[in-house]
């Protein structure tokens, strides 16, 4: 499709900065964007809120604005001015739609990261240092679970070596002294 003479005088409007061409030139283009911007985040499978859309509008606005309107200065016309400027929309909202992805994967990696470091530390923290209490604790546990009750509180030991010793896995050493911590605390025994 070939340029429209409407869209050379907008350009040409724009570039002289005309009273009022900006605001034709946004009121033309704007659906244009959007749908530039909606495609694009549908075929990476990226929802977007109302506000995001315009969040990325704004962009592609401003990626136009840059440098005194080097976009539109570049525009030579060899191609309907919708077309060229779909191209610019899209690299906008890609390139800002992946810049958001990483920031919430990279987000996420360290939320997950500061939750892990925490349950380790969690793990030590949760001791109970008075024996009289463990000892009460283990009368009424069934063997497996007073054995792992006994490992942690009392000689110390790490989820790691508990599972080794006992031979359940690690993840279930966790779970085992909750259980008996409630149990503790059903029986009438203060536990911290």
């Amino acid at each position: 499709m070939a340029l429209t003479d409407l869209d050379r005088q907008l350009v040409q409007r724009c570039l002289a900065q005309e009273p009022g061409a900006w605001r034709d030139f946004v009121d033309r283009f704007a659906g244009l964007f959007v749908h530039v911007i909606e495609h694009s985040a549908h075929s990476r499978s990226v929802p977007l809120s109302p506000e995001d859309v315009d969040d990325l509008c704004s962009e592609v606005l401003m990626a136009i604005l840059e440098r005194d309107l080097a976009v539109l200065r570049r525009f030579r016309g060899h191609s309907a001015l919708a077309t060229y400027l779909v191209v610019i929309a899209r690299r906008v909202a890609i390139r800002e739609l992946s810049r958001r992805r990483y920031a919430e994967a990279l987000g996420h990696v360290q939320a997950h990261q500061e939750s892990v470091e925490k349950a380790g530390a969690d793990k030590d923290n949760g001791r109970i240092e008075n024996q009289e209490l463990v000892q009460a604790m283990l009368q009424g546990l069934p063997p497996t679970e007073a054995e792992i009750v006994r490992l942690y509180h009392l000689e110390g030991k790490t989820y790691r070596e508990i599972s080794a010793q006992v031979g359940i896995p690690e993840n279930s050493i966790g779970p085992t002294l909750t259980r008996a911590r409630e149990k503790l605390r059903h029986a009438g025994l203060a536990v911290h």
